[in-house]
């Protein structure tokens, strides 16, 4: 998912999303620690997704402020 398609959902929606990836992330540990995981970048593309929603939620609450 794109920066630009975070902007547009909710702050609800982002709360949701970002707990998706975080079982998605853990899923993806396991896999890494049993050597099933084929393409490793999907750990830090996932972390890098939940950072960016964290991101745009905090600018969605100052500018709501």
């Amino acid at each position: 998912m794109k920066l630009s398609e975070m902007r547009e959902k909710t702050i609800d929606e982002l709360k949701t999303l970002i707990m998706d990836w975080k079982k998605q992330l853990m899923e993806y540990r396991l896999q890494l620690a049993t050597h099933k995981l084929e393409n490793t970048a999907l750990i830090s593309k996932t972390k890098r997704m939940v950072a960016q929603a964290k991101t745009v939620i905090k600018e969605k609450e100052v500018q709501n402020a």
